[in-house]
């Protein structure tokens, strides 16, 4: 059996300013340090042979403060784990895109990525994971968007909410079949 804990970055300012990140890269605020911190002693009471980033800079501080408090060596960059694009949203509120673009913005072709696409390079990593580390436990930092994205597809009866920052979210894979041990928990900021 394979089991994947996919892993949302800690806060930044413009997660508590409800501004849209997408590919911009905003780097942790201090709150999303201290949360990726206790995730990480929270992990160090299991096994993880392998932790794989997003290229953004949250995720990628994220993953290093978990690497640091878990003693694993190395933190695997993959762009195909980072944020649906955004395009022209990024970095605005839901009020400022009502305001520029009206109450149907999200169905005018603003330049954000599609859901076929996140999905499609999600897959894509994932069954290259699989492929090279199976029966491996492995640990993936990643976005809110992208790890909705890719649950509608691997857990397709899931119904999936909101991310939390710093929420672990337990896959296991075994015999073609995947199976969501744990969703969306924050206890060690409990």
């Amino acid at each position: 059996m394979t089991q994947i804990a996919i892993i949302r970055h800690g806060t930044t300012a413009w997660n508590k300013a409800g501004k849209l990140q997408g590919h911009s890269d905003i780097p942790l605020d201090e709150e999303g340090k201290l949360q990726a911190a206790r995730l990480g002693q929270r992990l160090t009471a299991e096994t993880w042979d392998l932790l794989y980033s997003s290229h953004l800079l949250r995720a990628r501080q994220t993953a290093a403060i978990i690497a640091a408090e878990t003693g694993i060596p190395e933190v695997i960059q993959d762009n195909r784990l980072g944020e649906a694009g955004g395009g022209l949203i990024e970095g605005t509120t839901e009020e400022e895109r009502v305001k520029q673009w009206g109450e149907a913005w999200k169905t005018m072709d603003l330049g954000m990525e599609s859901n076929e696409a996140i999905r499609s390079r999600g897959l894509a990593f994932i069954h290259e994971l699989l492929a090279e580390n199976a029966g491996k436990n492995i640990l993936l930092v990643s976005h809110g968007s992208f790890i909705r994205q890719l649950l509608s597809v691997l857990v397709p009866d899931m119904p999936v909410t909101a991310m939390k920052n710093t929420s672990v979210t337990r896959l296991q894979f075994d015999q073609d079949t995947w199976n969501c041990a744990l969703f969306n928990c924050v206890s060690h900021l409990e």
